[in-house]
């Protein structure tokens, strides 16, 4: 057992064994999201690098600086302290992790859970270590060999900074191009066949004047299958009737990824139909940006139906079938071309309209949809003639407007609820309200976010790694929970997967609820005739949706 010990220390060094448990440890603590066994190892795992490869750096640091070294036996006993401290720190925080957890998940709401499997986390920790390791293990062995190749013809120092940037430029090519390429074709290749299948209880509407019917300009076929249940699953009049009395048919428009080659020709033809099926005869109108897959949240776009009667018309392009994460690092330009397209399409033709016939135009977009939809129009191209508004949802990080805004917020408000030039323009909500604080009237032209104080797509931001973010200081959001602290790099990393494969209730995270739907429309809009109790009644319906 002591020579395994010892053959361990001499592979790997006894500064980053030490620094990376401690980076394991830290990475237990909890952050935005409750997480299971082995998203937790993996968490764990980037952490273990990332901290062996700092305590690396500062043991080459020690010695470049010529600072006093340990003899060998002095050198034997420290390795032997670091081993032990390793183990029992490692040990101690697993033991804490599922308190911590729990901690997260009674927040929610849910029932606490056992454990998070601490050997489950410990083997996958420990595998995608050896597997980091051992792809800089093999970067350094590619850096030598080249910058080893240079030094026959240029100064030494000259060759090691060529050599990195040669081996740095081969290993970025062999993982985007070869790695990164293969796997995004074959995730693209599996959505594309997910994305054209068409249920069998979706038949293609009769109704001449529903989009996808024989009389459409757009067919259905090419809508896609998020568009073909956007279109089919919505609310009809009847069931609207059931809460608000009276009520119309909404009507809905969804231009799929395949009924036209550019998002140009797709935004013409979804302003072509648009008009065919009355859409510009509805007092209100929501111009839609889908999510990556192309879906529309029901909750969102069925709670404004319900507000506004059925009175209401919409519309919505696709631009891609990939889930959002993922359609953000490959097809950023189509996303915002689209938007842009549509927005322009449909904002010209509505501006060319009489001022007192035409609808009120808002704009929806949740996540990757939020991101975009932002990026659709400049405010100087609608300065002389702005529409009434726009609903972000869970704005990415990324989002300018958004982070400008949270930015330059009034003194006093928390970054995860800001008040902005005292709510005159922009507010922001959640179910623990916000969008009522505005001390100055919310003018005619109104931007509204609806965020929650624990979604990691909001609240990620790469410079986690040095710095500690604006929303962890007090006064937290109430579904953060209060042991959750800021370590350099490890906390960047648990948000970082937080936003990739964290899981959170309807309510919290990056799940949003018809009822935050609703709340956040009612302030938006300010459709008349609702009161608490109506509210409260159209909360219970959306609850218990069900599409007949």
């Amino acid at each position: 057992m002591g020579q395994s010990r010892m053959r361990l220390t001499r592979y790997f060094s006894t500064a980053g064994l030490l620094v990376a448990t401690i980076f394991f440890a830290l990475s237990l603590t909890p952050s935005l999201i409750p997480r299971e066994g082995v998203v937790q190892g993996v968490i764990s795992g980037f952490s273990l690098a990332a901290g062996y490869g700092v305590g690396v750096f500062l043991h080459w640091l020690w010695i470049f600086l010529e600072l006093p070294a340990t003899g060998e036996r002095t050198s034997r006993i420290l390795r032997w302290i670091t081993v032990s401290l390793c183990l029992l720190l490692a040990v101690a925080f697993l033991w804490r992790a599922a308190h911590w957890q729990n901690t997260v998940r009674g927040l929610m709401g849910l029932e606490e859970a056992p454990g998070v499997r601490p050997l489950t986390v410990a083997v996958v920790a420990i595998l995608v270590f050896l597997v980091l390791i051992g792809i800089a293990k093999l970067f350094r062995r590619l850096f030598y060999f080249l910058s080893g190749k240079l030094e026959r013809r240029a100064p030494r120092r000259i060759s090691l900074l060529l050599g990195l940037l040669a081996a740095t430029a081969l290993f970025w090519s062999a993982f985007n191009d070869v790695i990164l390429t293969a796997a995004l074709k074959r995730v693209d290749r599996i959505y594309q066949q997910l994305d054209a299948g068409i249920a069998p209880d979706m038949a293609v509407p009769t109704d001449p004047m529903t989009p996808g019917s024989a009389a459409s300009l757009i067919r259905w076929q090419d809508m896609g299958h998020q568009g073909r249940r956007y279109l089919v699953l919505g609310p009809k009049a009847r069931d609207i009737a059931e809460v608000t009395g009276r009520a119309e048919d909404p009507i809905r428009v969804y231009v799929g990824l395949n009924a036209a080659e550019t998002p140009a020709e797709r935004a013409e033809l979804a302003l072509k139909e648009l008009i065919r099926v009355g859409g510009f005869d509805r007092p209100y109108l929501i111009l839609i940006t889908p999510t990556g897959t192309g879906w529309v949240d029901p909750g969102a776009i069925n709670s404004i139906e319900y507000l506004l009667r059925g009175n209401v018309a919409s519309v919505a392009a696709q631009y891609s079938y990939l889930p959002s994460p993922i359609a953000l690092m490959t097809q950023d330009a189509y996303g915002r071309e689209t938007a842009q397209a549509l927005f322009r399409t449909v904002y010209g033709h509505w501006a060319a309209l009489p001022r007192d016939t035409r609808p009120r135009l808002y704009l929806f977009g949740l996540s990757l949809g939020a991101l975009n939809s932002d990026r659709s129009f400049d405010f100087y191209d609608i300065i002389n003639d702005p529409f009434q508004g726009a609903l972000w949802v869970g704005p990415p990080f990324r989002s300018d407007t958004w982070r400008e805004v949270t930015a330059d917020r009034d003194a006093g408000s928390p970054a995860w609820l800001p008040e902005f030039r005292d709510g005159a323009v922009v507010r922001f909500g959640n179910h623990f309200g916000g969008y009522e604080k505005g001390r100055a009237a919310w003018g005619d032209f109104r931007l509204a976010y609806l965020q929650h104080g624990s979604d990691p797509i909001v609240f990620f931001e790469p410079e986690a790694a040095y710095r500690m973010p604006a929303w962890m200081k007090a006064p937290r959001a109430p579904d953060v929970s209060p042991d959750l602290q800021w370590y350099p790099i490890v906390t960047m990393l648990q948000l970082a997967m937080d936003m990739h494969a964290g899981i959170a209730p309807m309510g919290f995270g990056h799940s949003y609820a018809p009822s935050d739907y609703v709340h956040a429309w009612h302030q938006l809009v300010a459709p008349p005739g609702w009161d608490a109790e109506k509210l409260k009644q159209l909360n219970e319906k959306l609850l218990k949706w069900n599409p007949r």
